[in-house]
């Protein structure tokens, strides 16, 4: 997919490094893939991606449009670790139907298919922006922004956060909304009848309620706050209902 990015990490510190950062136990990685998200110290969104554990390196499969940013904060942290960061040229192949030869299951969630790195792209026909809407998975650019907390994205749900492995940057901020707070804000999907485009403001009985995010057919994602979105919501002229 031309849409993403594949950094390699190198050196003898590499799996410390990205461990103390990301929001994932990196050693799981180790001959397979996790999905993970780096934060600010305040606990945003800064990036979400996959790590893919090989013998000699950890790679990184990243949206393009955020892969800029990442390395530089990458860097940002490198200091003295003994850690090169590069990217790599490898092409990103993703589906659903019969996998290819060294294919990884995408971890967020057992529909989301497969996911291939190499020289040739193998991607099959898959509507993502459907399947992404079926099982609430956010994207960057659409639901995930510098605004947003990975819990209030459903990052738990889709293995995204390990509350085990230890700190990271950000983790006293997740921690405390995981353990101290109930969620009162997050994605929900929703049916809308009407015609709505994302972006548009969602509201309930003249109050504002939230986002409309990724649309596919009469199905979308939205960013909602929980005590105002029971029963109908509108979206312009189209009318919403939570489903989950």
């Amino acid at each position: 997919m031309t849409d993403r990015t594949v950094l390699a990490l190198t050196g003898a510190d590499r799996v410390d490094f990205l461990q103390g950062l990301v929001t994932n136990d990196v050693t799981r990685a180790a001959n397979g893939i996790i999905y993970a998200a780096l934060l600010t110290p305040q606990g945003k969104y800064i990036a979400d991606f996959f790590v893919i554990g090989e013998d000699e390196r950890l790679l990184i499969d990243v949206a393009s449009d955020i892969a800029p940013a990442l390395f530089q904060r990458l860097n940002m942290y490198k200091l003295r670790a003994d850690v090169q960061i590069a990217e790599t040229g490898l092409i990103v192949s993703r589906g659903t139907g019969a996998p290819p030869d060294g294919a990884l299951a995408d971890p967020r969630h057992p529909q989301m298919g497969w996911r291939a790195y190499g020289d040739t792209d193998q991607s099959d026909g898959t509507d993502w922006d459907a399947l992404r809407v079926a099982h609430l998975v956010p994207q960057a650019g659409n639901e995930l922004s510098a605004d947003s907390y990975i819990l209030e994205a459903g990052f738990e749900r889709l293995n995204g956060v390990d509350f085990r492995k230890g700190c990271y940057v950000g983790q006293e901020i997740v921690a405390r909304m995981k353990h101290k707070t109930e969620l009162r804000k997050g994605l929900a999907k929703v049916v809308i009848e009407g015609a709505a485009e994302a972006g548009t403001e969602i509201t309930a009985h003249g109050k504002p309620v939230g986002v409309l995010h990724t649309v596919s057919g009469n199905q979308g994602i939205a960013y909602l706050r929980f005590d105002r979105a029971d029963g109908e919501m509108s979206a312009g002229a189209a009318r919403l209902r939570r489903t989950e």
